[in-house]
């Protein structure tokens, strides 16, 4: 049954056949009223109100969307809030038995971290920077010393301090001021990365009053130290529109607009460049970029590099005489880098006609990043699936010409990225390499000696690498195309068809997920598990045409590259066939939800965070954040082709009468790039539809936003719930 709203606009009820003492325990609690008895038994899930509303585009389609009224803008309707409140309630009644094993994975999880950590130092300007963690805290502490490492400790800033009294809190970035005196920094306190600059007085201590507000992370001072320049934000879709500059001591309503981005379809960043010469002001869409560039001593005029070209990206970094260009623009016979070149320019450049190519287009390696030294270049590959750190050494007149080496790598299946390198003049790389069994190690390269030394390797209490075992892959999908897969197991493990499994994907805008250590995963490698990295399209793992094969109208190959992978670790022993579990968050829980309709019966549970699972509604709708800058990873369903597709896999859309696996579904009420009322429509619509009779599970972070709660032990706290979920329907909670 299904009830009208009610007193206090609540229209949540619970489904028939339900404990009726349990149904009203769940309501108390959703109101938050005290409880004073418990029943036995486990409740019904709630049960919402539907009311109709037409969902239509400009061609004239429509859909009626019966849970549309869950969204809210504002966050504050009472009905609205009721149910994810009736929600929350529910989870903690059906997970309540798991309670002791959500503990002890919590305790697993957080006794593998030492507290009393700290990052490696970095000298910048003549200070040594580091960040560390003290026991007990949940925040970092981010330090400098003058000069050496021997020199009294200053902090910058306390994030323990700032966050005191709040239920989130976040610093996304923050920089000083070419002459180290003042700090500005961005915080966020609700985890919508909607952000207000503070600038503090290093030597003083003293918070200025000027304070920047509705504005994005970035944030970049000019070379007189009392200038700055950030990114405000449209206040309704959170879209990065326009940079303004603020000289300090003067009113922030009169900052002045430098650059104003008119096409929705773009983001804007800032930066400086690597010799700091010059400030940057980057539009990127994602199939086309335009960067303007200003001397850092006099920013009154920014000059655009090369005017903005529909399909030709690229980004730019200045040092010495030149600029450096990474970029996908035709060769000179009309055919596209997709992967990638590096070109030079000289300093006052504004066209592409004065760019000379360097490092040629490979068809089979990605030119993912590069860092630019005084006597070499760190270029970051990719090739076959897996990371590659180059290093390119400059020509010394006639004397040597340029050569290049790669950095070495030890295992199958591994990560390995640039560290933080601040000074360009020195011959030392710093890197980091990790595998799925190793933790993550901090490297020193002398790029002229071939010396290196071993900085920091990421502290792991308790964890003997020896005792797990990593191992690449490769799946043949339904197309014909070879998938790679990471595993990670526990030394001993046997392929006999027995074993439980996580397997995990993203695959979207090209963002590729690189198998690196993930100290939570070893509580279900010891306990028999094994944990699998699909590296499905739609990422960029095989080069930028792997990524082209996974969105717009190649979507699905994503979902069917994840489905195939599930079908061929079975096939092989890796997992049994009811034992298997998938997992995905963001653009990945709209994998989770293509799945869940497509293959139901290849999973046991789905654990699905964040998840984007209402396409077409989405983005039919310009008014909400991320919607206008992805209609080049989507499609804009105004368009009927577009349309279509996305309707024929949107999982909102595609429920049906059917039995779904177990599920867990998270999301934040601040969400601000995947709204809260996707997942919480898609949960409502499930329990409708599912003739299943597992449980499905929705847990809404009322405080947080994308990214989860904030501080290093809180995130733990929910990862161990869904652990214990999974870990359930595995049957392996009964061995704790």
């Amino acid at each position: 049954m299904r009830a009208a709203a009610r007193p206090g606009g609540a229209a949540v009820s619970y489904r028939k056949g339900g404990d009726p003492m349990k149904s009203v325990v769940l309501l108390v609690l959703a109101m938050g009223m005290p409880m004073t008895s418990a029943a036995s038994r486990l409740p019904t899930p709630p049960d919402i109100a539907r009311k109709p509303h037409a969902v239509t585009a400009p061609f004239g389609a429509s859909r009626d969307d019966m849970y549309y009224w869950l969204r809210d803008d504002e966050r504050k309707d009472p009905a609205m809030l009721a149910y994810l409140r009736a929600e929350n309630a529910y989870a903690d009644a059906v997970l309540e038995p798991l309670r002791p094993l959500q503990e002890k994975l919590y305790q697993e999880i957080v006794g593998r971290i030492k507290q009393d950590d700290s990052s490696v130092p970095y000298r910048e300007r003549g200070w040594w920077y580091y960040t560390r963690y003290e026991i007990g805290q949940d925040y970092p502490v981010h330090v400098r010393r003058e000069g050496d490492m021997q020199a009294p400790e200053r902090v910058l800033l306390d994030l323990n301090e700032l966050a005191g009294g709040k239920e989130f809190y976040g610093i996304d970035d923050w920089a000083v001021s070419q002459d180290n005196r003042l700090l500005a920094y961005a915080e966020d306190v609700v985890g919508r990365r909607q952000y207000r600059i503070r600038i503090k007085n290093l030597e003083t201590g003293e918070l200025y009053p000027d304070t920047l507000t509705g504005v994005s992370a970035d944030v970049v001072w000019a070379d007189d130290n009392r200038t700055l320049f950030y990114v405000e934000n449209d206040p309704e879709t959170l879209l990065t529109k326009r940079v303004r500059r603020h000289v300090l001591g003067t009113p922030v309503a009169d900052d002045p607009v430098v650059y104003e981005e008119p096409d929705d379809s773009f983001y804007v960043g800032i930066g400086r460049t690597r010799d700091d010469r010059f400030i940057m002001i980057a539009v990127d869409s994602t199939v086309s970029s335009e960067l303007r560039y200003a001397p850092a001593d006099d920013p009154r005029v920014f000059t655009v590099l090369a005017p903005r070209e529909r399909d030709v990206e690229y980004d730019a970094d200045h040092l010495g005489k030149r600029w450096v260009i990474r970029t996908n623009a035709p060769d000179a016979d009309g055919r596209q880098a997709i992967n990638f070149k590096l070109m030079t320019a000289p300093t006052r450049t504004t066209s592409r006609d004065q760019w000379r190519e360097w490092v040629r287009h490979d068809d089979d390696i990605l030119i993912d990043s590069y860092e630019l030294f005084d006597d070499f270049t760190v270029i970051g590959e990719r090739s076959e699936g897996l990371e590659r750190i180059r290093i390119l050494h400059h020509a010394k007149g006639d004397a040597r010409p340029e050569r290049s080496e790669y950095v070495r790598a030890d295992d199958p299946a591994y990560s390995m990225w640039s560290s933080v390198n601040p000074e360009p003049g020195t011959p030392w790389l710093r890197y980091v390499y990790s595998s799925m069994t190793l933790p993550a190690t901090t490297y020193e390269l002398n790029t002229q000696t071939g010396e290196r030394r071993q900085l920091k390797r990421q502290t792991v209490i308790g964890y003997d690498p020896s005792a797990y075992v990593s191992e690449r892959i490769w799946v043949q999908a339904r197309d014909g195309v070879r998938v790679p897969v990471s595993l990670a197991y526990r030394r001993g493990f046997e392929k006999n068809g027995t074993a439980a499994m996580l397997q995990y994907a993203y695959g979207s805008y090209g963002h590729s997920t690189d198998p690196t250590f993930n100290s939570s995963v070893v509580s279900l490698l010891d306990r028999g598990m094994v944990y699998a990295i699909a590296h499905v399209r739609g990422g960029e793992e095989m080069g930028r045409a792997w990524y082209d094969d996974g969105k717009l109208l190649n979507k699905k190959n994503t979902f069917n590259d994840f489905i195939d992978v599930t079908a061929a670790l079975v096939r092989q022993g890796y997992a049994a066939p009811d034992r298997v579990v998938a997992s995905g968050g963001s653009a990945g829980g709209l994998l989770m939800g293509a799945i869940a309709n497509m293959a139901p019966e290849r999973y046991r549970a789905i654990v699905a965070q964040v998840p984007f699972v209402d396409v077409v509604t989405t983005m039919l709708d310009a008014s909400i954040p991320l919607t206008t800058n992805e209609y080049d990873e989507w499609g804009n369903p105004e368009q009927r082709e577009f349309y279509d597709y996305m309707l024929s896999y949107s999982p909102y859309d595609n429920i049906r009468k059917q039995a779904y696996p177990a599920m867990y579904v998270g999301t934040g009420l601040w969400d601000s790039q995947v709204q809260y009322w996707e997942p919480a429509k898609w949960v409502a619509r499930l329990r409708d539809e599912n003739t299943g009779t597992y449980p499905i599970v929705f847990r809404t972070n009322m405080e947080a936003g994308h990214g989860g709660k904030s501080g290093r032990f809180r995130q733990y706290r929910e990862r161990a719930e869904y652990y214990a979920f999974m870990l359930e329907q595995l049957g392996l909670a009964a061995q704790d």
